[in-house]
């Protein structure tokens, strides 16, 4: 569930991206068209809200044009339990059984 950090009441329009700098203030750029990159110097700063980001939280501009945080969630790989070896000599194979070479027939 996300929760209201800032109410700023933003606009959206169309073509445009909208985040959260460094800063924490509300700023947009130009989305790339057909998988293109972005021009560059075209990053606006839209709203100057100063929002402190505190970690483990994902900070995004909601429906509203407000700025809402949500707690991240971290799925991953459960730690597997590490079996105790003992320290011991690895075993030494057998060697492998010889077999006796096959003779081909002879064509006459």
């Amino acid at each position: 569930m996300a929760a209201k950090v800032a109410k700023v009441g933003i606009k959206r329009q169309k073509d445009w991206l909208y985040f959260l700098d460094r800063r924490g203030n509300v700023a947009r750029v130009r989305r790339a068209e057909g998988g293109g990159k972005a021009r560059k110097g075209t990053r606006q700063t839209v709203a100057k809200v100063g929002v402190e980001k505190e970690e483990g939280y994902l900070y995004f501009i909601d429906r509203d044009g407000d700025v809402s945080r949500a707690k991240m969630v971290r799925r991953g790989r459960k730690p597997t339990r590490r079996r105790k070896t003992a320290t011991r000599k690895p075993a030494r194979r057998k060697p492998a059984a010889r077999r006796p070479a096959r003779r081909s027939a002879r064509r006459r």
